[in-house]
């Protein structure tokens, strides 16, 4: 199957490109994701091996912070099932589990960041 490229958006003040840079084996899994649509890529289209961009948004110049790589496809997320997590669900099980995560690795954090506003230069995109 080819290699795809997906974009993950965190806000940095909750999760950043350098906290995934100085986490242990600069590895941690994508969680608390509560939308449906990316929940769907998440649990079926996203595949180890795949490259990520990690965007930042809710900052005074929002944009692509650096890469990672997928090293886990999608499995159920277990915050969903505790109830004293944020990200909480009463109405998922383990027998039925609503939501999912990945792991990513660190691969790259950019020395600037590419801006949304440069992005939207980008025909292509």
């Amino acid at each position: 199957m080819k290699k795809q490229y997906w974009l993950l958006k965190t806000e940095p003040t909750s999760f950043s490109i350098y906290d995934l840079e100085n986490a242990p084996k600069k590895t941690t899994f994508w969680e608390g994701v509560r939308n449906y649509q990316a929940r769907n890529f998440l649990r079926d289209s996203i595949k180890k091996g795949d490259e990520v961009f990690i965007y930042h948004s809710n900052t005074d110049e929002p944009g692509i912070m650096g890469t990672a790589k997928v090293v886990k496809e999608g499995y159920p997320d277990d915050s969903q099932y505790n109830p004293k997590s944020k990200y909480y669900d009463s109405a998922a099980t383990s027998e039925n589990p609503r939501w999912y995560l990945i792991d990513i690795q660190h691969q790259n954090t950019f020395k600037n960041s590419l801006s949304l506003q440069a992005l939207r230069n980008f025909d292509e995109l």
